[in-house]
């Protein structure tokens, strides 16, 4: 999944994905006359480093770089996102420890802690300053983005330990306030209900027994999960604006909220003119 073809349909593909709903609201306010910098009316070249620094903080982005997964076993989450789905590995560093990490990452739950009148250790901020905690990382790249794998453990515990610094969050329903997941897009002549089938049953043989998709029909056991027929995997959406759209939810091997979609039809096509309309309006090179 790591290799990026020169296929049509593969840019086709990577481009609609770099946009998101902002691009609408980018689009709507550039209609508004919102983008308008001093530097663009004064007859500047908007695509200088001049105009991009005093123009709209929209127009200074490439897009989204990465998506970061606080993980409990490195080893296991590192191993699903590269055999499992495919990633290739950028690279990794660790042993992350000192005032400015501490300070660059964890500032804000010190400050809430320091209000709150409590150990820090108790709201889930680990000591990086002394060193009693480490941090770790691990990049793994997919076509059109990178995941970032990031493990806090205990000094006395190696790298790639299964043992986090922090308990993990049992609960973790999508309804939660912060709560984010992480969406794969399938291709458009994949057999959807088949990939999800084929998922579990790969997850399964390695032991990561919480990934789970849901069904699209009703199911109140683990068992009537697992038995609901393949053709109950996807939830194809035929209602505009969202027409096209096909999805599934699954839970990752951390329990992470993972998404797999298809965008097809309408759908694909609201997504692309919205790509356009970003790049018109905030002169993106690509």
């Amino acid at each position: 999944m790591s290799e990026i073809k020169d296929d049509p349909e593969d840019s086709s593909r990577r481009d609609m994905l770099r946009t998101t709903g902002a691009a609408m609201a980018i689009g709507l306010a550039a209609s508004s006359g919102a983008l308008v910098t001093p530097a663009s009316a004064q007859g500047a070249d908007p695509t200088s480093a001049a105009a991009r620094n005093t123009g709209h903080l929209g127009g200074r982005l490439q897009g989204v770089q990465h998506f970061g997964l606080t993980v409990q076993n490195m080893e296991r989450a590192f191993e699903f996102y590269t055999q499992v789905l495919g990633g290739t590995e950028v690279f990794r560093h660790g042993d992350f420890q000192g005032d400015a990490v501490q300070n660059t990452l964890l500032a804000d739950q010190e400050i809430r802690a320091h209000e709150l009148a409590v150990n820090p250790r108790t709201i889930g901020v680990p000591d990086l300053r002394g060193g009693a905690q480490r941090l770790d990382v691990r990049f793994v790249q997919f076509d059109n983005v990178v995941i970032e794998l990031l493990q806090y453990r205990d000094s006395d515990q190696p790298m790639g330990s299964p043992h986090s610094f922090a308990e993990p969050v049992h609960n973790m329903s999508p309804a939660f306030p912060r709560m984010m997941h992480i969406c794969f897009y399938v291709r458009d002549d994949v057999d959807f209900n088949k990939f999800i089938t084929d998922l579990e049953a790969e997850s399964a043989r390695r032991g990561m027994t919480q990934v789970r998709a849901n069904r699209t029909i009703r199911v109140s056991t683990e068992e009537q999960r697992r038995a609901a027929p393949e053709n109950t995997h996807t939830n194809k959406v035929t209602v505009a604006p969202s027409d096209g759209w096909e999805l599934i939810y699954c839970k990752g091997p951390e329990g992470e909220q993972l998404e797999f979609v298809k965008a097809l039809g309408p759908v694909k096509q609201r997504f692309a003119d919205a790509l356009s309309a970003r790049r018109r309006t905030v002169g993106s090179a690509q």
